[in-house]
């Protein structure tokens, strides 16, 4: 059978680039992959032409891309290649809402988180008053942290909602653990916490 019996084998021309060798050779094994004769003519059809590729080769009158000479070499990397996908920690809503902050991102919120907190602490639970003004002044913090990133006010007006919530939820779970500040003021310092939080790592 000569060489040209063997490049209409895989349905291609003398003049084929090795990808379309490639190529051909990948089509046939799929429509025919349950007829081991046919998948043997393939690989014989296949190896006579890199043959006669290599001989060419020899001769200098072509070069063989290693990935068609040690095919096995391109399984391995392509094994050891990890995609983005696979990258993945999580699905793309959860990576869209997480935040990868810079120093100053998470700095400058904290030290207003701190300061309320200080004042807070200051005027204690006897003010409530106090209390829901530095509350408020926390909430709208968080809101124009997040509205700052994306500049999208509906997107951050339900973040910074959904972190008031689970913040006085939170703080008040937690609230026997600070009877020595007194509940509300507790209950604001935990709030305080997730909005910072909120207002660092999501957007």
């Amino acid at each position: 059978m000569s060489d040209q019996s063997h490049y209409q084998q895989l349905g291609i021309t003398e003049n084929a680039s090795f990808e379309e060798i490639q190529a051909a050779k990948e089509n046939l094994k799929q429509q025919h992959g349950e007829d081991q004769k046919v998948m043997e003519n393939i690989e014989a059809a296949y190896d006579a032409i890199l043959m006669d590729r290599l001989r060419l080769r020899q001769e200098g009158k072509i070069k063989v891309p290693e990935r068609i000479r040690f095919p096995e070499r391109q399984t391995k990397k392509a094994s050891n290649t990890v995609t983005p996908n696979e990258t993945n920690e999580g699905p793309v809503w959860l990576q869209r809402l997480i935040d990868t902050p810079s120093q100053g991102d998470i700095l400058w919120p904290a030290g207003i988180y701190l300061a309320l907190g200080a004042i807070s602490l200051y005027f204690g639970p006897s003010q409530s008053s106090n209390l829901q003004l530095t509350l408020a002044l926390g909430v709208g913090s968080c809101l124009y942290f997040l509205n700052r990133k994306e500049n999208k006010f509906s997107r951050a007006v339900l973040l910074t909602v959904s972190a008031l919530i689970i913040g006085l939820i939170l703080g008040g779970m937690l609230s026997p653990l600070g009877i020595s500040l007194g509940t509300k003021t507790f209950i604001t310092l935990v709030t305080f916490l997730v909005l910072w939080m909120v207002s660092c790592f999501l957007r």
